[in-house]
């Protein structure tokens, strides 16, 4: 029987997210006995609780195509986490509501730990409420921290970036050392998990070999080391670059640049470790010093992408349809390394129940025994996921197309 799908974009962006719908849309379109319209939800899963829906049907095979070069989300993305069923119901029949009202059986979210909740939860739900809906949740996030899969799209492309950026920085301090700047900090995304500011490891491959420092939130800051690091690197070779995740900790597990701002998913909002350790070396080291937060830069710079993160952000949104259309529910399509050198990989669907709220931390033994740097065993596996120069500047219209929306049939909610 043909069903309508629904798609949605959740969290924060990344240059290959749309690379994923792209994928998601073109696929269904060569099952047209099983799938009617792709319904993308405007601003994510919000879009489905106003019944604001965007008719993918609508858009030109050009402007579909034209969504792999894009960043951002194209779509719209929110930070809204569904309560449990206990605590408002509500939420839930709204869902069935609008699905019901427009024939929709299959749900795809595409986004992080908390977007694999929101999507195991609507998987429960159809049994719960009667209501007959397939739901794959769709990997992304730059924090590469999704458990069961060996990386995230999203994440290969923010390694490249930090990595391009430590190289040129590094350079740039280097030749001014004697008289000028003796330090730089680069703050990088990474609240529990340090895999952007562990892929800067790269970088050591090129001249001048920095990162010297790389600060983790796996790794409890010791500011007597980290001062007496810095001192003797700037003292051996003139200058230090440093990378450092935001979720870098102290002794007491409180991040070092913590603020009172919580975000949708109930989450401390972070940012401020780089000038929190440029005042720390001002202050007791005298050197002098700069810094820069990669911030959106990082996750939205589709100019300097990974090729293997866009296929692999592709090649996740073809296998969601397919294994919709082999009656899976509730699962994630995740990639598996089958080898390092040469890369070899391919994807197979995982459990929700084992995904949804755990945080894959970076490994021990990707970490130096000093605490402030990685292992080889960390580089092997970081290096393929840089590959491949990205084609997405190439005749780039940054419009994403006419997202005409569906007409509505139900009450305005909330």
């Amino acid at each position: 029987m043909k069903r309508n799908a629904f798609y949605a974009q959740s969290g924060g962006v990344t240059s290959v997210i749309n690379a994923t719908a792209a994928s998601l849309i073109l696929t269904a379109k060569k099952y047209p006995k099983h799938i009617g319209r792709v319904y993308a939800g405007k601003n994510g899963i919000i879009g489905a609780l106003r019944e604001e829906l965007i008719d993918t049907s609508k858009e030109s095979m050009t402007s579909i195509k034209n969504l792999m070069k894009i960043p951002g989300g194209a779509f719209g993305s929110c930070r809204y986490k569904l309560k449990k069923f206990e605590d408002d119901p509500k939420e839930y029949e709204r869902l069935i509501e609008v699905f019901q009202a427009h024939d929709i059986g299959y749900f795809f979210y595409n986004g992080g730990n908390d977007s694999a909740d929101t999507a195991y939860k609507i998987s429960k739900l159809g049994a719960k409420l009667g209501y007959d809906i397939k739901c794959i949740a769709i990997p992304k996030t730059v924090d590469n921290d999704l458990a069961l899969t060996d990386c995230c799209p999203g994440f290969g492309s923010v390694a490249k970036y930090v990595v391009t950026s430590t190289i040129e920085a590094a350079l740039d301090v280097e030749s001014m050392c004697e008289t000028s700047t003796k330090v730089f900090i680069l703050e990088v995304m990474g609240r529990h998990a340090g895999w952007i500011a562990g892929s800067s490891c790269i970088a050591q491959e090129s001249h001048p070999n920095a990162p010297h420092i790389i600060l983790l939130p796996e790794v409890n800051f010791n500011q007597v080391k980290f001062l007496a690091k810095v001192k003797k690197i700037v003292k051996k070779i003139g200058f230090c670059v440093i990378v450092a995740s935001e979720g870098v900790k102290n002794s007491n597990g409180k991040f070092l640049a913590e603020s009172d701002s919580i975000d949708a998913f109930g989450h401390s909002q972070l940012g401020g470790v780089a000038p929190f350790l440029a005042d720390l070396i001002n202050k007791k080291l005298k050197f002098k010093n700069h810094w820069a937060v990669a911030d959106y830069l990082q996750r939205s710079a589709t100019h300097l992408s990974s090729e293997v993160d866009r296929t692999h952000a592709y090649e996740a949104g073809k296998k969601a349809v397919q294994y919709a259309m082999k009656g899976l529910n509730g699962v994630m399509p995740v990639i598996k390394r089958k080898g390092s050198s040469p890369y070899k990989w391919e994807i197979v669907p995982a459990p929700l129940t084992k995904i949804a709220n755990v945080e894959k931390k970076l490994p021990s033994g990707f970490i130096s025994s000093d605490g402030f740097g990685m292992t080889n065993k960390a580089k092997k596996y970081f290096k393929p996921l840089i590959g491949g120069k990205s084609q997405a500047m190439k005749n780039t219209n940054y419009q994403a197309g006419k997202m005409e929306m569906v007409p509505k049939k139900l009450k305005a909610w909330r």
